[in-house]
């Protein structure tokens, strides 16, 4: 059983990167039933100073699948989904090439969802695990 508000089966998963996942060329792959896949090159936009994928990059990435994900939770005519935490862990460098983070629930309430996402290169060697947690806050609050 999905743990999406609704079915989204159908949702057409090029045309959801705009913002800052549009220019760090994050593109979602694939919505299961219990979580979200996305990509994002590790190129000129994502590196650090070293030519190493820069953590930060890396943060966007996972708040960016996590927080598309809690929103696919909740009723959207009722909440909005905003970031109350981030932590992230880098484990692995990596210079080029692409990164795939996976956002999976460890919690999914009705004010806050708390999610796990890992960060993996294309080997699915573990680059960074990141613990999300966002609030669904109600619209006319």
């Amino acid at each position: 059983m999905s743990i999406w508000f609704k079915d989204y089966s159908k949702i057409n998963l090029k045309d959801l990167s705009i913002g800052i996942d549009k220019i760090l060329g994050i593109e979602y792959l694939e919505l299961g039933d219990n979580f979200l896949r996305a990509k994002m090159p590790v190129n000129e936009h994502t590196k650090q100073p070293l030519g190493l994928l820069h953590g930060g990059a890396t943060c966007v990435l996972a708040e960016s699948v996590a927080s598309f994900a809690a929103f696919l939770c909740i009723d959207p005519e009722k909440k909005n989904v905003v970031g109350l935490n981030l932590n992230a862990n880098h484990l692995k460098s990596i210079k080029d090439g692409f990164v795939y983070a996976t956002a999976k629930p460890v919690h999914v309430g009705n004010s806050t969802s708390v999610w796990d996402v890992e960060i993996t290169n294309e080997n699915k060697d573990l680059i960074s695990i990141v613990k999300f947690t966002a609030m669904h806050k109600d619209i006319n609050k």
